[in-house]
């Protein structure tokens, strides 16, 4: 089972590089939603202030002189009041959806930016990656991120923006009593450390383990049919749950620290509700006997009210950011996974020889067409005297005494050469392990090699871009890969520019049309499930005609025809026959009806080629290709 790789890269600040992505892009959307908010905090505010003028200037005078002076001066202020809050409310509404919209916005931009990247990685880092994890990563962890950008976010800028306004107008209040909020406030902020670290860490483990989880699901799926042929349906049962009680105690530390914070600051809140009350009382009759312990101006009932309505929104905007801080915590692991995937060095390419399509001229020379000729050339341009010369692809491959390792220290090829003379069919047999399969990955540069060099056409591969280089290969591979879409375009994936008449020709070499046209839609009928509804030899009829559409001068056959039975085989093997037809052909194939019809058959042994010729000469040697051959009809 695969495994990420741990990595000891530097942590950076995740959340400010998140910040930083988001501002960058959408800075005009942030600023019109901080002015609505801006907008309905003052109006929140303002509240608090014309609820102390009530009480000050209507209702105590009304207490002394009568209720008819009450209502005059009250009417007004439930006007000013009514007009701020309907101002607040459409303010609100603006910042809702600007937000909803900036939010979709943000994500969107962030999947295109994780899928351009993931298209650009090499192929090692998908044999490093488990598909469930990498999968996770555009589920889990970018939801997570959704969670910050469409609620924590909002409700921190709201929070501060309240706080500080309050702040404000309780310090214009009294100074005295905006201190004792103060000391509440950082008894909050401290609480909000401690158990925001735990929380953090928590969220952290948790977002791994669901990318080791939904890993785990994503291989027991691919194997099912594996795992019931053995009988290990107890044994993955129990694996499983040994992830999933993994990723619970993570979820369930991760949420209790969490849930811990809520009471913890509403029990604060309160108790500063009480301390303000007592001290406001004790405030105003100190005022009263002339003691003036206020240090700035007189309080009034009016005032005391007012600073217990904003105390009290000033607690829970307190507590709201606190509240965010287990968003916040998984946002910053998610945000780490996306952005250690943003972060993984793309597959480089210092290629600049390129494939052109060429024509002939009068004078037998080569030049460059714009048009399909059926003809290809290596445009290859001279740094030195900016010359450019074109080379005929003929498909002659050399691989001259090549070194590999997978990884450091573990060479798994020793001095491999080969030769592939244009039109060549050549093939690699030997046990699992042995390199066959990694000579191929070779050729298409999925890896570079250690030692040695890949020559094609006599131009080093180093030198050829890589997606031309890939243009000029054909693979049909053991394990096929269908996609959801018609049959029609499945083909077409070989050569996106093929017409249909091009496309049915590729399908009619392969051998497939026929049974294309019994199909319900014919060309037009809907794949999905990998062409589940498909039979094995379909699908790989399918993969031949791709191969074909792509009408590469050279071709690789890696097992196509070892998971189909050998009446199938009969069909595959003719198609891929006249697919091979005028191409250099490497053939990787454990039935010798594949490999007997090869020019050269190489034997391959812990990544050393140690017999090489044709079918005859190897079965004269009496050597390894003998045992095999006379030991059993598959070479493995």
């Amino acid at each position: 089972m695969r495994r990420p790789i741990e990595t000891n890269k530097p942590k950076k600040s995740v959340m400010g590089r998140l910040l930083r992505y988001l501002f960058s892009r959408y800075k005009w959307h942030l600023l019109a939603i901080l002015g609505c908010v801006l907008f309905a905090s003052a109006a929140h505010v303002s509240a608090s202030i014309f609820l102390q003028r009530i009480i000050d200037d209507c209702i105590t005078p009304a207490l002394k002189a009568g209720y008819e002076s009450l209502f005059p001066k009250l009417w007004i202020y439930m006007g000013v009041m009514g007009g701020l809050f309907a101002l607040a409310v459409l303010a609100v509404h603006g910042q809702t959806q600007l937000m909803a919209v900036l939010a979709h916005k943000f994500l969107k931009q962030i999947r295109k930016d994780m899928f351009d990247k993931m298209e650009s990685l090499p192929i090692r880092y998908f044999d490093t990656h488990t598909h469930g994890d990498i999968m996770s990563t555009y589920t889990n962890d970018v939801d997570a991120i959704m969670q910050l950008a469409t609620q924590c976010i909002p409700g921190i800028v709201c929070a501060s923006v309240m706080i500080l306004a309050y702040l404000c107008v309780m310090l214009y209040y009294s100074v005295w009593l905006t201190c004792v909020v103060l000391l509440a406030a950082v008894l909050m902020v401290v609480m909000t450390r401690i158990v925001g670290g735990g929380t953090s860490r928590n969220f952290v483990k948790q977002q791994k383990a669901f990318g080791k989880f939904e890993g785990y699901i994503e291989e027991m799926m691919n194997g099912q049919k594996v795992v019931k042929v053995f009988c290990h349906e107890n044994a993955v049962k129990k694996d499983f749950d040994t992830i999933n009680d993994e990723l619970h105690d993570y979820m369930t530390r991760a949420n209790s620290y969490a849930n811990i914070l809520g009471p913890i600051m509403g029990n604060i809140g309160n108790l500063l509700y009480v301390v303000l009350a007592f001290a406001g009382g004790a405030m105003i009759l100190s005022s009263v006997n002339n003691l003036s312990l206020t240090g700035w101006g007189t309080l009034t009932p009016g005032v005391i009210v007012s600073f217990l309505a904003m105390s009290r929104s000033f607690a829970n905007n307190v507590m709201q950011m606190a509240q965010t801080v287990s968003g916040i915590a998984q946002a910053n692991a998610g945000a780490g996974r996306v952005f250690e995937l943003l972060d993984e060095k793309p597959e480089t390419d210092d290629g600049y020889v390129t494939l052109v399509h060429v024509q002939e001229d009068a004078d037998g020379n080569l030049t460059e067409s714009t048009t399909r000729t059926g003809r290809w050339a290596w445009r290859h341009p001279h740094s030195a005297d900016g010359s450019v010369t074109y080379t005929e692809v003929r498909g002659h491959i050399l691989l001259d005494d090549v070194d590999f390792a997978y990884e450091a220290g573990k060479t798994v090829l020793h001095n491999v050469t080969v030769e592939a003379q244009p039109g060549q069919r050549i093939a690699f047999v030997g046990s699992t392990g042995a390199g066959k399969t990694t000579i191929t990955n070779l050729i298409n540069r999925f890896y570079d090699i250690a030692d040695g060099k890949i020559r094609y056409d006599g131009i080093n591969i180093n030198k050829i871009r890589k997606s031309d280089l890939r243009r000029s290969l054909g693979m049909v591979l053991q394990d096929t890969n269908l996609f959801t879409g018609t049959v029609r375009e499945n083909i077409r994936y070989g050569r996106l520019e093929a017409t249909d008449e091009e496309v049915e020709a590729a399908a009619r070499l392969a051998g497939a049309h026929d049974f294309i046209m019994h199909l319900p839609d014919g060309y037009d009928t809907v794949l999905t499930a990998d062409g589940a509804n498909l039979s094995q030899g379909q699908r790989q009829l399918l993969s031949i005609a791709r191969a074909a559409a792509a009408d590469a001068p050279v071709m690789i056959m890696d097992e196509a025809t070892s998971s189909i039975d050998t009446r199938t085989e009969a069909i595959v093997q003719a198609g891929c026959d006249r697919l091979m037809q005028g191409r250099t052909v490497f053939i990787i194939a454990h039935r010798l009806s594949t490999v007997r019809a090869a020019d050269v058959i190489m034997v391959l042994e812990h990544g050393r080629i140690i017999e090489r010729g044709n079918h005859e000469r190897l079965l004269a040697k009496r050597g390894k290709y003998y045992q095999l051959y006379t030991g059993a009809f598959e070479l493995e």
